[in-house]
């Protein structure tokens, strides 16, 4: 895998990789993908958005939302499980019932497979992303039912689009909020999701702004993770006590058009980035772009990247939200919005 990885080093610069057409994508950047699908051909609602991928001991979940457009009340979460070979019709998780009287939009579920325990699904209601409260159901079936829905303590969110990290017995979840400028925190639970603490906010929002981090590990007490911004680029942040405390907020050299990434660690210790390679359009505030094309980076120390694949690069399309990760078999599974209408999922096998 090195020399193909060095291979495609030396033929794309990151300024080639975000200019080549769909339909001019060189083999080497599709190499590796076995499968390319959508998660669902039809489904009862118009929009969907924000996906996510676990493996459970009996498979594949996806989840995602969906209605009438994001931040609807009619929009709830959407599961769907991979069974003989096949997804199945999606079906509904989580609603944003509140009460009797008042229901809301849910947004961003977050699938988290507890080793030797339940599938958690965190999602969010809320009326608008800035007063959104943290949510969680569970299944003790690998996704075939879920249990009463149970909010998070006020102040806690949850992980707000990708996945939390278990070290010890803590799980450390990325999060974010947004009502007084974007801002990075990380939360954190011992018995997976009943009781939680809080860390602080590691950016002031003003100039450097982030929310909805990824985590990657480095060494047994080193972590990064990577987020969304506003600034035009990915920015970072660095734990060297396994996620207790924090550095600051800073920028990367990778653009970011105002879209969310995430990013995993590989079994083999390299790290695998999925975003949108755009650049800010000039004069845009809060540094706004297309969010297409849709690329896929690696990485062996988290700072410098090697485009690996385009995935998608429709001129004018939305390929956004990617949410990445390993299975059991060694394989990279992606899915991600496709134009706001259908969940795709893309298989990889790196060689």
């Amino acid at each position: 895998m090195k020399y193909i990885s060095l291979l495609i080093a030396l033929l794309f610069t990151f300024t080639s990789f975000s200019q080549v057409k769909r339909s001019e994508i060189p083999d080497s950047l599709r190499k590796g993908i076995i499968v390319d699908e959508f998660i669902y051909e039809n489904a009862p609602f118009p929009q969907c958005h924000a996906s996510t991928i676990e493996e459970t001991p009996k498979g594949l979940v996806t989840a995602w939302f969906g209605g009438t457009r994001e931040g609807n009340n009619d929009v709830n979460i959407y599961v769907s499980r991979f069974i003989d070979n096949k997804w199945t019709i999606p079906s509904i998780a989580a609603e944003g019932i509140i009460d009797s009287t008042t229901r809301y939009a849910c947004y961003n579920p977050v699938l988290y497979q507890v080793p030797g325990g339940e599938l958690i699904l965190f999602y969010k209601i809320g009326p608008k992303v800035i007063d959104w409260t943290g949510w969680l159901v569970r299944s003790y079936d690998n996704g075939a039912t879920w249990s009463k829905p149970e909010r998070l303590p006020d102040g806690i969110l949850g992980p707000i689009k990708n996945k939390p990290m278990l070290i010890g017995k803590t799980l450390v979840c990325p999060t974010s909020t947004e009502r007084n400028g974007w801002k990075v925190h990380f939360e954190y639970t011992n018995d997976n999701g009943r009781t939680w603490e809080k860390g602080p906010d590691l950016n002031d929002a003003n100039p450097i702004s982030g929310i909805q981090p990824s985590i990657l590990r480095h060494d047994r007490k080193t972590l990064q993770a990577l987020c969304r911004s506003t600034n035009g680029t990915i920015n970072e942040t660095w734990s060297k006590d396994n996620g207790k405390t924090w550095s600051n907020l800073s920028q990367t050299t990778i653009p970011n058009p105002n879209s969310g990434i995430d990013a995993i660690t590989l079994k083999d210790g390299r790290h695998v980035l999925v975003y949108n390679h755009v650049k800010p359009r000039k004069n845009e505030e809060d540094g706004w772009s297309d969010r297409s094309p849709l690329n896929v980076s690696i990485s062996n120390d988290g700072i410098h990247w090697t485009p690996l694949l385009v995935l998608e690069n429709e001129p004018k399309g939305e390929f956004s939200y990617p949410t990445v990760m390993q299975s059991s078999d060694g394989n990279i599974h992606v899915t991600y919005t496709w134009k706001r209408k259908r969940v795709k999922h893309v298989v990889i096998k790196l060689t």
